[in-house]
């Protein structure tokens, strides 16, 4: 049950992501749970580099978005989106 919750909430941040980035009309649903599962592990492990521990939901799911749009926009600068 637990990987269907962290499942559904990767989604949710990647596609919150994906409309920060405005890449949203080029991803699917399993880009944007993708994008999201590996975005916020990145948010998390740069948060941890820079020693800030995420105690509260909020700051949990804004590191977690931060992640996602930073990978996000690693991906478009190797090609991956491309602007329309």
């Amino acid at each position: 049950m637990d990987w269907i919750i962290s499942l559904i909430i990767g989604g949710v941040v990647g596609w919150l992501a994906s409309i920060v980035m405005k890449t949203n009309a080029q991803m699917g649903i399993i880009a944007n749970v993708l994008i999201g599962v590996l975005g916020s592990s990145l948010g998390y492990w740069i948060a941890g580099m820079l020693g800030i521990v995420a105690t509260g939901g909020l700051l949990r799911f804004a590191i977690a978005v931060a992640g996602a749009s930073l990978l996000i926009f690693i991906l478009g600068k190797l090609g991956v989106f491309r602007r329309g």
